[in-house]
């Protein structure tokens, strides 16, 4: 790990293509089946599963990740390049372990191996026990990193698709979206085959958009303009209901309302939600407070970003006798963490982030009426966020740091100096993750360091998109202009 520099945490490992070698990936996945070893998951001659997105470099890496699963006496199950909440729907469902090869939104220079155990994502508590295994494997050698022989991934994978499909046919029926028109902006998207499908087996005409060749780095959180432009021209052209999407391994949505406008995640998480009928839900500390104000949910709960972190306080959720326990993040990732049954029929716990479920329940929510009017029903709370790309880790941390050298006092002080003029007076802060901000205007400012790319991020909430928009680009300024003032 410290030579690779390929980081590992809650999206599991990623970082350049470079930098991620046959040796790195070989490393990592002979690391994690010997930590699976250790618990009493991964025996010789268990199979492993084995997906990826649609990025250029996925495939060698798949074969590496094969090649380590052989030299520890597994076997391989080459799934083909498919979302990773399919290929996690397969693996739960046969209780082995597997892997996705994925950088999910990041560019295409960067890739990534998410890894799972037999039935659910690996926690942080898994993190450190897993980063202590010894990855050297006798008789394996490496040329420059290279693989001397990678292992061949079959012609033929193994179908773990229908299985996806009826998942949604089973619960919501084949006649859900009878009648409803949806544009599906492909993109490089790897679940842009399977999304049509599943849409199509519950009744909508669909029409495929926007397919593209080459891997586009689409992020759920931070929407780029062209792809606002697009939404809405298709939208004023087709007439279409909806338009949906997904981020680059398809388990982040984007859903578009019928004028084109994308809802954003933890809106979208909401509707889901309470079209379920969730009685404890669970969420970052940087989703919207509509949660909150909708007054719809016994009980909610806010953790840190990451999906292991959600995923724990699910299961702390269940444990204490939550029936109905569920999860989402900002990006629009939905995790269902209980066994539920709707109108159609069961609906199997996924505790792993999903695309289809949010955007299948908010279609289904809105029957015969606009998509916008579930949105307009809701709180007037407003999230918008962006970032500043290419912003090392240490910058942002540094930054924050001295916003928050001394006490909450001296925090909120020295907040107020730098955005008062932007957000007027603060009145609390959560630093949770990242330092979130509360005015009391009751606007919100929340920085955050990527976990998983060089980058600041920045969320912003608000009453009106208007506001939240120019709150984001006030406050990002201001942190470009902190920041290349030095240390005070």
């Amino acid at each position: 790990m410290a030579e690779s520099e390929v980081a590992f945490g809650t999206s599991g490992a990623r970082g350049t293509v470079a930098a991620m070698t046959d040796r790195v990936c070989h490393g990592y996945t002979v690391g994690f089946l010997r930590y699976l070893a250790s618990i009493g998951e991964f025996s010789p001659g268990d199979r492993v599963a084995l997906s990826g997105d649609l990025r250029p470099s996925t495939p060698w890496i798949l074969a590496a990740c094969a090649a380590a699963v052989e030299d520890m006496g597994g076997h391989p199950v080459y799934c083909g390049l498919q979302p990773t909440p399919t290929l996690a729907v397969y693996a739960f469902s046969e209780g082995i372990p597997s892997l996705m090869v994925t950088g999910s939104h990041i560019p295409a220079d960067c890739n990534g191996i998410k890894f799972y155990r037999p039935h659910g994502e690996l926690l942080k508590s898994d993190e450190a026990p897993m980063m202590a295994q010894s990855v050297e494997v006798a008789g394996r050698s490496f040329a420059d990193g290279a693989l001397a022989a990678p292992a061949a991934l079959p012609d033929q994978p193994a179908e773990i698709g229908p299985a996806y499909v009826a998942r949604y046919v089973a619960a919501f029926g084949s006649g859900a979206l009878e009648g409803k028109r949806i544009g599906v902006y492909q993109h490089s998207a790897v679940g842009r085959e399977i999304v049509v499908d599943i849409l199509e087996a519950l009744g909508a005409d669909v029409t495929p958009l926007g397919r593209s060749l080459q891997f586009v780095p689409v992020d759920t959180e931070a929407i780029r303009e062209e792809d606002v432009a697009l939404a809405r021209a298709w939208a004023a052209e087709h007439g279409f209901d909806a338009i949906v999407s997904t981020d680059g391994d398809s388990d982040r949505p984007l859903l578009a309302d019928e004028s084109g406008e994308w809802l954003r995640g933890d809106v979208l998480g909401v509707i889901c939600a309470r079209h379920l009928g969730a009685d404890r839900v669970v969420t970052p500390v940087s989703s919207n407070t509509m949660l909150e104000m909708s007054g719809a949910f016994p009980v909610t709960t806010r953790t840190r970003i990451g999906s292991p972190y959600v995923i724990a306080e699910m299961q702390t959720q269940i444990a204490s006798g939550g029936k109905r326990v569920c999860g989402y993040e900002a990006n629009g990732g939905f995790l269902l963490g209980s066994d539920i049954t709707l109108g159609e029929g069961p609906l199997r716990a996924l505790p792993t982030r999903d695309a289809v479920l949010p955007v299948v329940a908010a279609l289904v929510e809105a029957g015969d009426n606009p998509l916008s009017d579930l949105v307009a029903a809701l709180p007037r709370r407003v999230t918008y966020s962006d970032r500043i790309a290419g912003m090392a880790t240490s910058a942002s941390w540094q930054f924050l740091g001295q916003l928050t050298a001394g006490d909450t006092a001296q925090t909120l002080t020295e907040i107020e100096r730098h955005f008062g003029d932007i957000a007027g007076q603060p009145a609390a802060i959560d630093e949770t993750d990242g330092l979130r901000i509360t005015f009391t205007s009751g606007d919100i400012i929340h920085f955050r360091p990527s976990g998983n790319a060089p980058e600041l991020r920045c969320y912003t909430e608000a009453i009106s998109w208007e506001d939240a928009v120019a709150l984001n680009t006030g406050a990002l300024a201001r942190v470009r202009a902190i920041v290349a003032a030095g240390p005070a």
